[in-house]
C-alpha cells in the first residue's frame, strides 16, 4: 500500500478581521509584534511554516493573506510535489517490494548524525513509536510567526535552509549553518515542524528540556544536552508517535564528557537504525563508541555507504542486502573508498534503485545497504 504523505493542500482560508489587524500591525511594527502574546499552537505554526492552510480561528489565519506567505506556500507546494514524484513514490514502491517489514510497527528508530532530516527517516520507517535524532545544529527558539518582523525574509531563510534536502537528498551542512543562524526562524525546529506537517502529521505537544547525566529527559531542566520532544498523530493511521531531537556531540570525546545521551538511548533497548549522508564519520577512530552502540542496539540498519563500514558487520551476525550501485564516495570523501564493498556489489545481483539516496542523489549512482541481524 503506497503512502501518499504529501497530499495537495489547496483549500479556502477564512480569515478573522480583528486578528488580521493585529497581525498586519505586527508585520509593520516589531514593537507591536513583541507585545502580542504567544498563543499559537505548535500544529498551526508547523502548518504555517510548511505553507499549508491553518485552522479558521487560528491567530495565524490572517497572515496567510500576506503575499510573502502565499509565495512561500506556492514554493513549497511545487517543491514537495516534485519531490513526491521524483523520489518518494519510487521509494515507497521499493519498500513494498524489498523491505515490507518496515511497514510494521517498531518501537524505536535511532538516526544518528541526522540534523533536522525527519523527512527520510519517516519515509523509511513510517510506523516507529519513537524516533531519536541528533546533531550539532541547535534547535533555536520556538518559532512564532506573529513575532517575526520581516516575514518574507524569514520564510525565505527557511526555504534556503531546506532547499538542498528537497532538491537532492541531504542537507549541505556548511550552507545550513549559515541559513539556520539568521535572525528569523533560526535553528532546526522550524525545519522539523515543516517536515512533520508536510508528512500529514498533527503535532499535539512540544516539550523543551534536556538530558541529565543518567539519561533522563527533564522538562525545562538545564542539563548538558538540550533537546525537544515532539508528540504528534499520523493523520492517516491515527498512530501516536514521538520525535526527540538533541543537540549534542556524539564523537568519542563528546560522549565521554556528556554521557547522558547514550544512557537515554539505552533506555529504549534494541530497535532499528538509519544512517544517511553522515560524512563517513564512523570510518574515523574518534567515533567508535557510537558505531558500536548502533551495532549492539539494532536489529535492522538501513544506510548508504557513508554509515558504518561493511568491515564492521560480522558475517556471522549480520546479513547484508545491497541495492543500486557502488561507485565509491563522492570526491570530498574519496579517502573512504571500500574495496570490500565494491567486491560485495560485484558478487551480488543487486536490484537497481530508482531514487537518489544519500550523497548520490542521482538515482543511477545511488546505493543502499540493509543490514539484518541473524
Amino acid at each position: 500500500m503506497k503512502r501518499d504523505s504529501f497530499r495537495k493542500t489547496v483549500t479556502t482560508i477564512v480569515l478573522s478581521i480583528s486578528i488580521g489587524a493585529i497581525a498586519v500591525r505586527a508585520q509593520e511594527n516589531p514593537e507591536v509584534a513583541r507585545a502580542i502574546p504567544a498563543a499559537v499552537g505548535p500544529n498551526d505554526v508547523a502548518r504555517f511554516l510548511a505553507g499549508m492552510p491553518v485552522s479558521e480561528n487560528s491567530p495565524l489565519a490572517a497572515l496567510t493573506r500576506n503575499p510573502a506567505w502565499q509565495e512561500h506556500a506556492s514554493f513549497f507546494e511545487k517543491e514537495f510535489s516534485k519531490l513526491n514524484l521524483r523520489q518518494l513514490q519510487k521509494l515507497h514502491a521499493w519498500e513494498e517490494t524489498y523491505l515490507p517489514e518496515v511497514m510494521q510497527p517498531v518501537p524505536i528508530v535511532f538516526y544518528m548524525f541526522s540534523g533536522p532530516d525527519f523527512l527520510y527517516v519517516d519515509q523509511l520507517f513510517p510506523r516507529a513509536s519513537v524516533y531519536v535524532l541528533c546533531g550539532k545544529e541547535a534547535m533555536g527558539p520556538p518559532p512564532d510567526p506573529l513575532r517575526i518582523a520581516n516575514l518574507s525574509a524569514a520564510l525565505g531563510n527557511l526555504e534556503n535552509a531546506m532547499k538542498s534536502s528537497l532538491e537532492t537528498t541531504y542537507f549541505i551542512t556548511k550552507d545550513m549553518k549559515i541559513d539556520l543562524q539568521q535572525q528569523n526562524l533560526n535553528g532546526v525546529l522550524p525545519i522539523l515542524y515543516a517536515f512533520i506537517a508536510r508528512a500529514d502529521k498533527s503535532i499535539t505537544n512540544v516539550t523543551f528540556g534536556s538530558l541529565n547525566g543518567s539519561g533522563a529527559f527533564q522538562e525545562g531542566a538545564r542539563g548538558s544536552i538540550p533537546g525537544v520532544r515532539i508528540r504528534y498523530t499520523d493523520n492517516q493511521s491515527g498512530d501516536s508517535q514521538t520525535l526527540y531531537y538533541f543537540t549534542t556531540d556524539i564523537s568519542d570525546g563528546g560522549i565521554k564528557s556528556t554521557s547522558g545521551f547514550l544512557r537515554f538511548c539505552q533506555h529504549f533497548g534494541g530497535g532499528s537504525s538509519f544512517l544517511k549522508s553522515s560524512s563517513y564519520l564512523m570510518f574515523e577512530d574518534g567515533f567508535a563508541t557510537i558505531r558500536n552502540f548502533i551495532l549492539d542496539h539494532s536489529r535492522l540498519i538501513v544506510q548508504d555507504d557513508s554509515g558504518i563500514p561493511v568491515a564492521y558487520f560480522d558475517p556471522n551476525k549480520w546479513n547484508l542486502r545491497l541495492f543500486g550501485t557502488y561507485l565509491g564516495p563522492i570526491e570530498l570523501f574519496k579517502q573512504h573508498f571500500q574495496p570490500r564493498l565494491q567486491e560485495l556489489f560485484a558478487q551480488s545481483n543487486s536490484p537497481p534503485l530508482e531514487f537518489g539516496f544519500g550523497y548520490r542523489w542521482n538515482w543511477k549512482e545511488a546505493n543502499l545497504i540493509v543490514a539484518e541481524r541473524k
